[in-house]
């Protein structure tokens, strides 16, 4: 795949998948039930992102919520796992350098192929450019013709958005109930409390 500045994008024919921008990929569990969402400050804590930029992305189509939009004030958006993970890819293109426009580009590719097999996929760019690599044999084609200067590998940064959110809280989509997170210091927290009753 290679995905350019210019919108265009190489690769496979897209998947039309029903239910969201990023729908889950085939074969494989997903590490957050479907039934969980993410509010807007939550998922900025996982990705490492300003709520401004957040705001910013969902309204311009960037990475919109899959799971609730906002609709009106007082409603709130409500992220899956996956817009989470794509937060923090996004985040981490714009700190290499690589253009918004670039990186909108690169995300409409992966949301018309679906995100299959994300968590395996290493991204490349040379700064103008945005490439998606699924063998460790691509990746080294890619660097031995000069077009890749740094890579996103999607699996870890997958891995560091499931530890993150496995310590803040979620919401139950169709109950809203809150889910508390494994924080230990919200562990810590509750000893106090019961110490002190």
């Amino acid at each position: 795949m290679r995905s350019s500045g210019d919108s265009t994008a190489g690769g496979g024919p897209g998947i039309p998948v029903e239910g969201g921008p990023y729908p889950l990929h085939d074969g494989a569990a997903d590490p957050s039930p479907d039934t969980i969402g993410y509010r807007g400050p939550t998922a900025c804590a996982a990705a490492g992102i300003t709520y401004r930029q957040l705001d910013y992305w969902a309204r311009t189509g960037l990475v919109e919520p899959s799971v609730r939009a906002a609709y009106g004030s007082g409603t709130q958006r409500l992220y899956s796992f996956r817009d989470v993970v794509v937060l923090k890819i996004v985040k981490r293109f714009l700190d290499t350098g690589v253009a918004l426009q670039n990186i909108r580009a690169a995300v409409q590719h992966l949301r018309a192929r679906g995100f299959r097999d994300l968590e395996r996929m290493t991204l490349m760019s040379d700064g103008a450019t945005v490439y998606e690599c699924s063998s460790p044999d691509e990746v080294v084609d890619l660097l031995q013709g000069g077009q890749g200067i740094f890579g996103i590998a999607v699996g870890v940064v997958w891995r560091d958005v499931e530890a993150a959110l496995s310590q803040l809280h979620g919401e139950r989509v169709d109950t809203g109930e809150t889910l508390v997170g494994n924080n230990p210091a919200d562990e810590l927290a509750r000893r106090r409390q019961n110490r002190a009753v």
